[in-house]
C-alpha cells in the first residue's frame, strides 16, 4: 500500500512562506485563498512560570493532510471528493458541485470554494509533479530545507527532501516521540511534524 506524505522539521522551518508562494504559483491558486498555510505557534514560555525572554515559538506549515480515513470524502454527495490508491486525496471537478460539504467536514479547514469555478479546492500534493517523479512545489521550493516527501508506509527516514537527502541523512538523529502529528479527531492525519527540543503545541 501507498501513503504519500510530507515530512517538516520543524527546527529548519524558518517561516519564510516560500512554500506557500511556490504552491500558488504552480498550482494557479486564487487570491486570498491557500493550500498550504504556515501558522506562527506562539511564543510560548519554555517552561512553567517562564517570562519573556524564555519564551520559544515555531513555524507550522497546515495543509491538506490526506487522511487515512477522510471525513471529505465521507461526506461528499457525488463521489467528487476520493481517496487515491497512493493514499492521495483529490477532488473530481467535474463531479464538485460545491455544496462545501467537504469544508464543513474538514477538521483543518483546508478546503475552500473557488467562487469563479464554483468547485472546492485544497492541496492535491502537486499529484501532476509526482506522477512525473518529481517533488511537490512546496518542498522542492523550502527554503530551509525543512521539509521531505515520501510514503509514509515505508517509513519517514526514506523521505526525501529538496536537496536529493532523505530525511535519515539530514536528520541523523531522531526519536519517534519527537515526530507529532495535527490532532486526530477519527480520520487519520498523514502529515508528520519533526520538533526536536521543544514543546509540541499543535
Amino acid at each position: 500500500m501507498t501513503q504519500y506524505s510530507i515530512v517538516t522539521d520543524i527546527n529548519k522551518c524558518v517561516g519564510c512562506f516560500a512554500c506557500c508562494t511556490a504552491c500558488k504559483a504552480v498550482n494557479n491558486v486564487p487570491i486570498g485563498s491557500f493550500w498550504n498555510k504556515v501558522l506562527r505557534i506562539g511564543p510560548n514560555p519554555k517552561y512553567e512560570g517562564a517570562n519573556y525572554p524564555d519564551v520559544e515559538m515555531y513555524y507550522l506549515v497546515v495543509q491538506c493532510q490526506h487522511c487515512y480515513k477522510p471525513e471529505c470524502v465521507a461526506v461528499c454527495p457525488t463521489g467528487a471528493s476520493q481517496k487515491m490508491a497512493d493514499g492521495t486525496v483529490q477532488i473530481d471537478k467535474e463531479k464538485c458541485i460545491g455544496c462545501q460539504f467537504c469544508v464543513m467536514a474538514c477538521p483543518y479547514g483546508v478546503r475552500y470554494l473557488n467562487e469563479e469555478e464554483r468547485v472546492v479546492e485544497k492541496c492535491t500534493l502537486c499529484e501532476q509533479k509526482i506522477a512525473q517523479g518529481e517533488l511537490p512545489q512546496c518542498v522542492a521550493q523550502c527554503g530551509g530545507y525543512a521539509r521531505f516527501f515520501g510514503d509514509l508506509d515505508k517509513g519517514i527516514a526514506s523521505f526525501m527532501g529538496p536537496r536529493g537527502e532523505t530525511v535519515a541523512e539530514a536528520l541523523k538523529a531522531y526519536s519517534d516521540s519527537e515526530v507529532y502529528a495535527l490532532p486526530d479527531v477519527g480520520n487519520g492525519p498523514t502529515m508528520r511534524f519533526i520538533m526536536r527540543g521543544r514543546k509540541w503545541q499543535g
